[in-house]
């Protein structure tokens, strides 16, 4: 095992670290360490053999003040070299561009959770503070930027783990503090290949089946710690954006997690086909995999999903329930495109709501489809024009023949 490496890593600049690591020992009595995905990825790249992954920003922890880092680096290198500078919040966390490089600086904290799945209480404290509130052991180790090498902090394991390659909770009560971390280990597990260790696996199970949240899937608004359900959308917004979802969700499904969003998820077993239907017809996949779960408007709301594709959600419902009361009851197989065409065009239905029905595979999704990839677009073979040629006067009579015209063209259609 590596446990010191040069400052020159792959997909860094060296010139980054160097700059940072001058300023650090220039203002004394700060400590500096690289924190995160990069330690883990640089671990598993020199120690095992990984390709190399990209990253689009580094993470970084100072044990001191981190504006006065950041700004020290800025009036030392110029403008040039630090064009952009932001400081957030009251732990001046440190947004910077050195070198063409995000940075995010943050100020080492400790945190305490009041309750289980509600916002943690944070608080100034030291790096090894730092590592011990983060979520899994291979994300908890520092390089500590030293004189020419990095050295390496790793209190918990996560070189062991990394060797494994499995992902292991940081304590025991991981999960019943934030439930998110277990949608973020099957992010971690698609994209890197890791199993969840054995003891983690029984905190998911152990915690999901006791249940210590106040709140339940299906609650609204009220029921619910409203960064709880930010921080879960926010979770499968990267799991569908940036990972293998497919692999994550049926690491979801076999640890029997899903039910932290929908219990009905758990257990549907045409969930995976549904979201490749809906990738197929560029439905937004959160969109539809919230729109499969039992109870989706509440959850769409739980999740604070974007009023369009809540409205979508909504309209769908809607959509259902006319097909259940209006057309399912009836012979529809015999319907033509006309007549399909003319039965959705007189609702207020949208497009993108029908393609939303035929993801989740309605019984008759495939005239539906039809709808949405042929007959929607088919325009009368007759302009407005050429019937104004013929001696139709502009007005309701025009639109009516151009419809007819249009029904006409659609009915040898299938």
């Amino acid at each position: 095992m590596v446990d010191r490496l040069p400052v020159q890593l792959p997909g860094i600049p060296q010139s980054v670290l160097l700059a940072l690591q001058d300023q650090a020992r220039l203002q004394g009595g700060v400590r500096l360490a690289l924190v995160g995905g990069a330690v883990r990825d640089v671990l598993l790249h020199f120690n095992h053999s990984d390709p190399w992954r990209d990253l689009p920003d580094l993470d970084l922890v100072v044990e001191g003040n981190t504006e006065a880092l950041a700004q020290g680096i800025r009036q030392r290198l110029g403008v040039e070299r630090v064009p952009e500078l932001r400081v957030h919040g009251s732990f001046g966390t440190v947004e910077m561009v050195l070198d063409g490089v995000l940075l995010d600086l943050a100020q080492s904290r400790q945190e305490h959770y009041p309750a289980p799945g509600e916002n943690p209480v944070v608080d100034p404290g030291l790096l090894v503070d730092d590592l011990a509130r983060r979520d899994f052991t291979v994300n908890a180790m520092a390089l500590e930027l030293g004189a020419g090498e990095a050295e390496l902090l790793d209190l918990h394991g996560g070189q062991n783990d990394l060797a494994a390659r499995q992902l292991n909770f940081l304590h025991a009560g991981s999960v019943k503090d934030d439930p998110t971390r277990v949608v973020r280990a099957a992010r971690y597990a698609a994209r890197l290949g890791f199993e969840l260790a054995p003891q983690a696996l029984e905190q998911v199970q152990a915690t999901v089946g006791a249940w210590p949240w106040r709140w339940r899937p299906g609650d609204g608004l009220d029921g619910v710690p409203p960064a709880l359900g930010t921080r879960l959308r926010m979770e499968l917004e990267l799991l569908f954006a940036r990972e293998p979802w497919q692999q994550a969700l049926c690491y979801l499904q076999v640890w029997g997690a899903l039910p932290l969003l929908d219990a009905s998820l758990q257990t549907d077993r045409f969930l995976f086909r549904r979201l490749r239907r809906a990738e197929r017809l560029s439905v937004p996949l959160l969109c539809a995999f919230v729109a499969a779960s039992e109870m989706p408007l509440l959850m769409a709301q739980r999740l604070q999903l974007p009023l369009q594709h809540q409205r979508w959600i909504a309209e769908r419902m809607d959509f259902q329930a006319w097909l259940a009361e209006q057309v399912l009851p009836r012979p529809w197989q015999g319907w033509s495109a006309a007549h399909w065409t003319e039965e959705l065009e007189a609702r207020p239905w949208s497009a993108e709501v029908v393609a939303l029905e035929v993801a989740l595979m309605t019984p008759c999704w495939r005239p539906l489809l039809r709808w949405w990839g042929r007959w929607r677009h088919v325009k009368s073979p007759q302009t407005a024009r050429d019937l104004i040629a013929k001696g139709f006067q502009p007005g309701p009579q025009l639109g009516e023949a151009l419809r007819r015209s249009r029904l006409q063209c659609l009915e040898s259609m299938r």
